[in-house]
């Protein structure tokens, strides 16, 4: 089994390598986040309710530690104003796409 290497042309880029690129660095790290979100909160006083298996849990998280973060990995060719030679089209959008994500994560988040 081989991957395909990074596209070089419009034309070879193949619907399945583009869609596990996008599950693998966008759909994935943002459902992570989203079930993990909950948790990660460090002020306030409110209760979070997690369905597990149909039962509700009430989860109150120490207002005591530190802030938590999140941190994603992502790549310089995710930047669509350094993109000065093109190719590399499904890694480039899912990395791009990446950032985006996580900066409009943070937005919410940091309220």
């Amino acid at each position: 089994i081989s991957t395909p290497g990074p596209e070089r042309s419009l034309a070879s880029i193949e619907r399945d390598w583009l869609e596990k690129s996008l599950a693998v660095n966008i759909v994935g790290p943002t459902m992570l986040v989203k079930a993990l979100s909950p948790l990660m909160r460090t002020k306030g006083k409110r209760k979070i309710v997690i369905d597990n298996d149909g039962k509700q849990l009430a989860v109150i998280p120490p207002t005591d530690r530190p802030p938590t973060v999140i941190v994603n990995l992502s790549a310089r060719v995710g930047s669509i104003s350094d993109n000065q030679l093109g190719g590399w089209y499904t890694y480039r959008s899912s990395k791009s796409a990446l950032n985006q994500m996580t900066r409009t994560m943070a937005h919410e988040l940091k309220r």
